[in-house]
């Protein structure tokens, strides 16, 4: 069985060393956080770019099990955004089951 990992299309979280140009460029974000708020817990800043320059991130794991979109663990949104929530970058995709 082949599975699609859920693929970031936008990232406004321009301060972190993954994102170019409002994309995300390392092989896959983790989403964790409380299960109301589910942060990226891939957020890194940095003085250094990260990530691959050609690579679109995808949703590695979820740990949100309150999200109607996580299953076992795994992200089943087509597509997910990244965004600014109070002081930290937050799944805009998240939808409480």
């Amino acid at each position: 069985m082949t599975k699609e990992m859920a693929k970031i299309t936008e990232c406004d979280v321009t301060d972190c060393a993954y994102n170019k140009h409002n994309s995300c460029h390392t092989m896959a974000i983790t989403v964790g956080g409380p299960e109301e708020c589910p942060h990226c817990d891939t957020y890194v800043v940095s003085a250094h770019s990260g990530g691959i320059p050609d690579m679109k991130a995808g949703v590695g794991a979820c740990k949100v099990s309150s999200c109607s979109h996580n299953d076992s663990l795994e992200c089943n949104a087509g597509m997910i955004k990244v965004g600014w929530h109070q002081n930290h970058p937050d799944c805009k995709t998240f939808h409480a089951r």
